[in-house]
């Protein structure tokens, strides 16, 4: 999949994936990629900015934990976050229905 058609959505995939409970970045990764069947892969490098974004704005929480012997950040959703899902979700709706509209043919 092109990472060009998921360009401004993944802020909703990670809050998404924090919706069943706290989760550390490499279970987000997993996770969204399982989802997608494998179709999705997110790059450290992408993922742990928007996690910064999200935290930034009250989202996600974070906080230290050791798992296995090794220290790990988990990630929460908040309140405000499982609102700004909800908006989110509400928003790809009304996308996803607007395209199909337009790409779905006669």
């Amino acid at each position: 999949m092109k990472s060009d058609a998921l360009r401004g959505h993944l802020d909703a995939m990670v809050l998404a994936s924090l919706e069943a409970g706290p989760r550390h970045g490499y279970a987000i990764s997993e996770y969204l990629s399982r989802r997608s069947d494998g179709a999705l892969t997110v790059a450290t490098g992408t993922l742990y900015p928007a996690l910064h974004r999200l935290e930034k704005a009250g989202w996600v929480t974070s906080e230290w934990s050791t798992v296995t012997g090794r220290r790990r950040r988990t990630y929460e959703l908040t309140a405000s976050g499982q609102r700004a899902l909800g908006d989110r979700r509400a928003e790809w709706a009304q996308t996803s229905s607007v395209v199909t509209a337009v790409l779905g043919g006669t």
